[in-house]
């Protein structure tokens, strides 16, 4: 039932149709900016071009079952013979033709095929760990960008109450009701306003930069993002569903297994092999076969044989016995691998639910704080009307409710991210999980089942072109916001 509600959360939350009609026509969708970054991104499109590699490796190990034919054709002129030589011909063109069919390989060939198979499906599950990467850099860049952009707004909105602040109390001094000091204290906090909020600026444009690159192109006014399905109440309920449903565990189970048929080809250069084969060959001596007595021989002649060949290695200076041996060790290897990787994807859910679980409580909490700032500030401001505060008690009131306001936009990008996080370690971060659907859904089984039973030699397809989206025509991206 987890599996099912995280599923159906997801399309409902993060689906592209859905979500199409529910956000303002005029901005950015997050979905939008998954589907941008599905289509465009190099990262993952060389993911998919690798992987196409990959299942090349199935006709390639197949090859050496099949059967083989090869032809060899010369042709020589004698223009030195012996002189006690009164036969040899001028010149000959010979032509011959050998075809080859395996019987026995000793397994090699066998176990060949199924390492081959094995890990196409471990490159399979290595892409969608790739496509569950990048989303979750998307995300990330997504919502850094809202994140900065709520900062620049805070911090120069701040800048605008400081210099107001900072009038006041100028006017006040002028009459005597404050002293220099105050100034002094309202023109240092502003400076440092000003100073912040040109910092947070330069964030922003970083921030964007990084999305640019994620994407493909600038972000516009962004939408806030859509709610997440609902997580597993437990982090061990969590764990259950990632450890079955984790690409990087699945590839590293499928590496394991086409390690162990690795091993099974190496044992197999101890076993004999068997092979038929047939033979024909074709001479043409031109009539010059036998000098001037020639005519008594045949200036052409065919000959062809057939026959099985059975070969049994004997000593090969210990050779098979080390390739066994390294073929269990890399095996060996890819097992120890298999629970390491096990165990960073049990550490990484594990905090991604804590990480989601503490922002959303700091949401919680900051928001009272934030509540409680404003009404500190506003009784401040109403002391120091009666000289029961000063300009500073002002000063740390607006700097405290300005914090605790960053601190929730912060909270809020944590508890998402956190939460996208938690999806992606969980295997519910990919494309057939976002609602990614159509045409621009790849399926990587569409070309290993084009190309697995491939055999023609001249069975070759155009070099093909980058597809990804290149971004240097791209504006340098600056600190400036859209009024909300």
């Amino acid at each position: 039932m987890i599996t099912k509600s995280l599923r159906v959360g997801i399309l409902a939350g993060i689906g592209i149709g859905a979500l199409a009609g529910a956000a303002p026509a005029s901005a950015d969708t997050l979905p939008e900016a998954l589907a941008a970054a599905y289509a465009s991104n190099p990262l993952l499109l060389a993911a998919r071009a690798q992987q196409r590699g990959i299942d090349e490796t199935v006709p390639i190990a197949r090859a050496p079952g099949l059967p083989s034919i090869t032809t060899d054709t010369t042709y020589t002129e004698f223009v030195e013979k012996s002189a006690n030589n009164f036969t040899s011909p001028d010149r000959v063109l010979n032509a011959q033709v050998q075809l080859g069919v395996p019987i026995y390989s000793g397994g090699a060939v066998r176990n060949s095929i199924k390492a081959a198979k094995t890990r196409v499906g471990a490159g399979q599950a290595d892409l969608r760990g790739t496509e569950s990467a990048i989303f979750s850099q998307v995300v990330g860049s997504y919502m850094d960008v809202i994140l900065q952009e709520s900062v620049v707004r805070l911090r120069r909105g701040q800048v605008d109450v400081l210099d107001v602040n900072l009038q006041a109390t100028s006017d006040r001094f002028e009459i005597g009701n404050l002293t220099r000091t105050d100034v002094a204290q309202s023109q240092a906090r502003l400076a440092l306003a000003k100073g912040d909020a040109r910092s947070a600026e330069a964030n922003l444009a970083a921030a964007r930069e990084i999305y640019i690159q994620l994407v493909g192109k600038a972000p516009g006014k962004l939408a806030p993002p859509p709610p997440l399905p609902e997580a597993p109440q437990t982090a061990d309920q969590a764990v259950a569903i990632a450890l079955e449903n984790n690409p990087d565990i699945i590839a590293a189970k499928q590496q394991a297994k086409a390690s162990k048929y690795d091993a099974e080809v190496a044992g197999s250069g101890r076993l004999p092999t068997i092979s038929l084969y047939s033979q024909g060959s074709y001479n043409d001596y031109f009539d010059t076969l036998g000098g001037v007595a020639g005519a008594g021989f045949a200036q052409t002649e065919k000959t062809a044989q057939v026959g099985a060949r059975f070969s049994l290695p004997i000593f090969q200076g210990g050779r098979p016995a080390a390739l066994r041996r390294q073929a269990q060790a890399y095996a060996t290897a890819a097992m120890e691998n298999e629970i390491a990787i096990e165990r960073d994807v049990i550490a990484q859910t594990r905090a991604s639910f804590s990480s989601w679980i503490a922002a959303r409580e700091v949401i919680e909490s900051t928001q009272s704080a934030i509540d409680a700032a404003k009404l500190s500030l506003e009784g401040v401001r109403a002391e120091n009307s009666v000289g029961n505060r000063t300009i500073l008690d002002i000063l740390d009131a607006e700097q405290e409710l300005l914090s605790t306001r960053v601190r929730l936009e912060t909270a809020r990008r944590t508890a998402y991210v956190a939460g996208f996080s938690l999806l992606a370690a969980m295997g519910r971060a990919e494309a057939r999980d976002l609602g990614l659907d159509g045409e621009i859904l790849y399926d990587p089984q569409d070309n290993y089942r084009r190309v697995r039973g491939k055999w023609f030699d001249w069975d070759l397809e155009p070099m093909s072109e980058p597809e990804a989206t290149r971004t240097i025509d791209t504006q340098v991206q600056d600190g400036e916001v859209q009024p909300r």
